[in-house]
This record gives C-alpha cells, structure tokens and sequence, in this order.
C-alpha cells in the first residue's frame, strides 16, 4: 500500500524518516513529500503550488493511496480528498484537522520578510512539547524551514461533497479523542462532523509523534491502511 505523508509546518520529507522505516519493514510503500517551499529553497511556493505536489503523488501512486496529513498538513490531506475523492482510500490526520471552506490556510504566526518562520518554543510550551528534550528542540529549530507566505496565508478552497466519503482516521497525539468528539459536537470541526467513516486512535506523545514516537505512530499508520 502506497502510503503519502505531508508533513506540518517547518518540516519537509526528512521528518518521515524513522516512520518510512518502520512501514517499509511491514510491507507498506511510505512516499515522504517534499513540497515547494518547503525544503526546495522557494520563498514564493502558494497554496496551489503545494496542493498540486501533493495530488501529483496521488495520481503517480500505486493503487488507492492513504494520504496522511501531520499538524497543519491535515489540510493538505482532506484538500487531495477534496480533489480526488475516488482515487484515495483513506485520510489520516495527526495532530490536525482540516480547514473549512474560505479560511487561511495556516496564519498561525507573525510573517517576517515574505515568511512564517518558526517562532520558537513558547507557543507551544506544554502538552506539545513534553517529550522533546532540549536537544531534540535545538535540533528541530535548527532544522525549521520558515513558511512562504504565500502558502501560510493561502484560502482554502473546497468544492467535492464526496470527499465526505472518504474514511478517514484521526491520530490524537497532545489531545485525547474524547477532546476530539467534544470539539466535534460543539461546532468547532464542521468538516469532520461530516465525514461519513471517522475513527479516532490515541497515541502518547506530544504534537511530534514522527519524531518522539516513530515506530509507533508507523504501527498506527499501518493499521489504517490495512494489509500491504
């Protein structure tokens, strides 16, 4: 089973690398993504360009592929669903939930000079951040590619009901999933109140399970996915 990662903000494919591994020795196909901007050194990638990378590793997959989507990236995800609604055998979301219909796609954090840069550990000072020591933080903000504006303020455009139909499965890493139903049912994720096939599995790790929990968050993706 191809399975496509996107990873969140500041990171690009490499952040995959210990949960490729760990589906390659179960028997899955694991396609870490570079996007434009992101790791290309492109400071002028959209929205668009990055949507377009991502439903050209659809359609070059073998098969029905599982898109997974890390943090802000769950947006990426359920944009392919939105967009190839038939061709995608699931969604997974980790530590993220999709955008609704006409909202930025992720202006969490001041822009500097046309960018988003990683604005440092305050922000997600708690359950985020619990179990990355303070080499694994140095090493990740080192690392940290700033975001083209253009892709941080880009709208979220979504067109296909069908892509409601598509099952998708929730990762709760900082979060647990009783959180996540209550914030369901209280309005906050009006995408995810539509899907017709929601799971939700839990995961101890703070927001970075591809870095704190790999072989792990390797065994929850491959059980989404099914047989390879």
């Amino acid at each position: 089973m191809d399975i496509l990662l996107i990873a969140g903000l500041w990171l690009d494919g490499s952040a995959w690398a210990g949960v490729a591994a760990a589906l390659r020795s179960r028997g899955h196909r694991p396609v870490p993504l570079n996007l434009p901007g992101q790791g290309d050194g492109s400071t002028s990638a959209t929205l668009d360009d990055q949507v377009a990378a991502v439903l050209a590793a659809v359609d070059a997959a073998s098969g029905r592929p599982v898109v997974v989507g890390h943090s802000a990236a769950a947006t990426l995800a359920w944009l392919a669903a939105d967009a190839r609604p038939d061709k995608i055998s699931k969604v997974v979301l980790i530590g993220g939930f999709p955008a609704a219909d006409g909202r930025p796609y992720a202006d969490f954090f001041e822009l500097r000079d046309g960018v988003m840069p990683f604005p440092g550990w305050d922000p997600f000072e708690g359950p985020d951040s619990v179990d990355l020591d303070e080499q694994a933080r140095r090493a990740f903000a080192a690392a940290a590619i700033p975001v083209p504006q253009g892709v941080a303020t880009g709208t979220v455009r979504l067109t296909d009901n069908r892509r409601f139909d598509v099952p998708v499965v929730v990762v709760c890493p900082e979060f647990t999933p009783a959180q996540v139903k209550e914030w369901i049912s209280a309005g906050d994720l009006p995408e995810l109140a539509q899907v017709e096939h929601l799971d939700l599995v839990d995961i101890d790790s703070g927001h970075w399970p591809t870095h704190t929990r790999p072989a792990e968050l390797a065994r929850l993706l491959a059980a989404a996915a099914g047989p390879a």
